[in-house]
């Protein structure tokens, strides 16, 4: 054997053939049994093994975006053991809640922010809104691309924090079940387990332009009794963390309009009442600061620095010399010894 390491090989082994295709096929199985057969499932699947074929680079960022991947289907999955089933749904002790801190007095009546904008929405806001809660899951997902080429460390970071706000939202879920403000308009104060997903105020979107956006997103929704946290109002505060400790600049200033814009469109749309968008605001406030505690105190941030170390270096280019070859597998070692 020479003195080099020969590294003109498919950056793919059969090895690599035979783990993602039985985790894929894994997935699908258990997606089968769990929720039944969805075509997202299969959509899911084509898009990792196509990215991980493609190319190195590719590959290194289907990998780093695994973890929004998990999370994806750590929520699906929430369909098949319903927060319900647990402990008793919110709803009329919630509603009242709302009404008496946020009240808003109109023609003699107390009505909840919900109620107000129902009766006093506008086309422009309908639009605007739409547009807005289109964006919630987009900017996360698009910021967290251009962190995974521009800054690693604080992909691994956001990407981290992103999922830490999540697990305590669905703990909150399943502590707390409680019902969206649109239920109450259309069911009232009675639980009716199994009930759909139903785009609320967001139809109006769908019907100033004549297409079924949101029809088809909320038709797929895990569980509606999730309203509190919104961790849809979760999101963008973490996106605006990142976006100021990155220094962005006038990004920022988009990011802020678009939190803006998500927390009050969660309110206009019945989608989620101001409590429900106020605790997730504090979710994600204790998230980054929980994380970043970890970090400091934990042997989190030994794992964070190995972690970017093995992401840097790998995929080997193939001309790499013997040096940095090596340097590459004792990298790659040192992440099982974490």
């Amino acid at each position: 054997m020479t003195d080099q390491i020969r590294l003109n090989k498919p950056f793919f082994s059969l090895r690599d053939i035979i783990v993602t295709t039985s985790l894929s096929f894994a997935y699908l199985l258990l997606s089968y049994l769990l929720i039944g057969f969805k075509s997202q499932q299969v959509f899911l699947v084509v898009l990792f093994n196509s990215l991980y074929y493609a190319s190195q680079v590719t590959r290194k960022f289907i990998l780093g975006f695994s973890i929004f991947i998990v999370y994806w289907i750590i929520f699906d999955y929430m369909k098949a053991f319903p927060n319900y089933v647990f402990n008793t749904v919110h709803i009329e002790g919630l509603y009242n809640l709302e009404k008496h801190i946020f009240g808003i007095s109109s023609d003699g009546t107390v009505l909840t922010p919900n109620e107000y904008w129902r009766l006093h929405g506008n086309s422009f806001l309908d639009v605007m809104g739409g547009i807005f809660y289109l964006m919630w899951i987009p900017v996360p997902l698009v910021f967290a691309g251009y962190l995974f080429f521009a800054n690693r460390k604080q992909f691994l970071q956001f990407s981290l924090t992103f999922v830490l706000v999540n697990l305590i939202g669905f703990v909150i879920y399943y502590l707390y079940p409680a019902a969206p403000p649109w239920y109450v308009q259309y069911h009232g104060f009675v639980f009716e387990a199994h009930t759909a997903g139903n785009t609320a105020g967001l139809v109006k979107f769908d019907r100033f332009f004549n297409a079924p956006v949101f029809k088809s997103i909320y038709s797929n929704g895990s569980n509606v009794f999730a309203a509190m946290p919104s961790l849809h109002s979760s999101y963008p505060v973490i996106v605006l963390y990142y976006g100021l400790k990155n220094k962005l600049g006038m990004m920022n200033v988009f990011f802020g309009i678009v939190m803006l814009g998500i927390w009050f469109t969660a309110i206009y749309t019945s989608h989620h009442y101001v409590l429900d968008v106020l605790s997730g605001i504090i979710c994600a406030i204790v998230g980054i600061n929980l994380f970043n505690w970890l970090v400091k105190h934990t042997a989190l941030k030994v794992f964070l620095e190995k972690m970017y170390a093995v992401s840097v270096s790998f995929f080997c280019i193939p001309d790499l010399k013997i040096d940095s070859a090596s340097k590459c597998l004792i990298l790659l070692k040192s992440l099982y010894e974490i």
